[in-house]
């Protein structure tokens, strides 16, 4: 039996054929328990998250540690764009047996995104960051991979926000477990049009109910916010 019938036959849903299930279940274990103990986690909303059904993830980007702890936090199996760089060597192996999907970054790359159509097409789950790239977070900007992929599947969308995994502005010093929120938002379907100005104009709503979401998240934050004396630096 393959890795993706095994994938099949315990969740309902299939994993790339290059992934190895056991190994898939080993990086979840790594975010869950590895990854997340260096932080203080709080998550919000998980319940949120359906479990079952295609669905894809859009998540704002900031740094390397929230594919981590996205992986390991998700209650169900996830499959990641992530940027090809990242696939070589004993890493890129890894990545491909985890059932990551390497991505060239801004340009049009139809073949892993019908490898990600076709893990959402059998009830899976695919994550990615409209932003592109790490920054500030906030989805001021958004490409139209995910767009695309909600068009070629018809899957629903949930949007995750991050926020305290960026060092802050002008501080030098490494971070004790700093405080980390991942708030899950409600998911929703959007209708995508047909061409470029469809993929635009689901873009924008995907890219503004993204960036609604950090908003709150960081408005959650500042009203919430711990007691630096004895809980530590947030």
């Amino acid at each position: 039996m393959t890795g993706a019938t095994d994938a099949t036959a315990r969740t309902g849903t299939r994993l790339p054929e290059d992934a190895t299930p056991w190994i898939h279940e080993f990086g979840r274990l790594i975010g869950r328990y590895i990854v997340r103990p260096a932080f203080r986690v709080r998550l919000h909303g998980r319940e949120r998250v359906p479990m079952t059904g295609s669905l894809v993830v859009i998540a704002n980007h900031s740094t390397m540690i929230e594919p981590q702890l996205l992986f390991g936090m998700l209650p169900r199996r996830s499959v990641f764009l992530v940027k090809d760089t990242l696939f070589k060597g004993a890493l890129g192996w890894f990545f491909r047996r985890l059932g990551q999907v390497p991505v060239r970054r801004g340009e049009p790359d139809r073949k892993p995104l019908m490898t990600a159509v076709s893990v959402l097409k059998d009830g899976g789950l695919v994550g990615i960051f409209p932003e592109g790239t790490r920054g500030s977070g906030d989805v001021a900007n958004a490409e139209r991979g995910a767009a695309w992929l909600v068009r070629a599947s018809g899957a629903t969308v949930l949007p995750i926000a991050t926020r305290g995994t960026l060092r802050p502005a002008g501080s030098m010093k490494r971070r004790f477990r700093p405080r980390v929120d991942i708030m899950f938002g409600d998911p929703f379907t959007v209708e995508v049009g047909k061409g470029r100005a469809g993929l635009e104009e689901a873009t924008e709503r995907l890219r503004g109910e993204l960036a609604a979401l950090v908003k709150s998240l960081d408005e959650w934050r500042e009203v919430h916010q711990v007691d630096r004396s004895s809980q530590g630096r947030t």
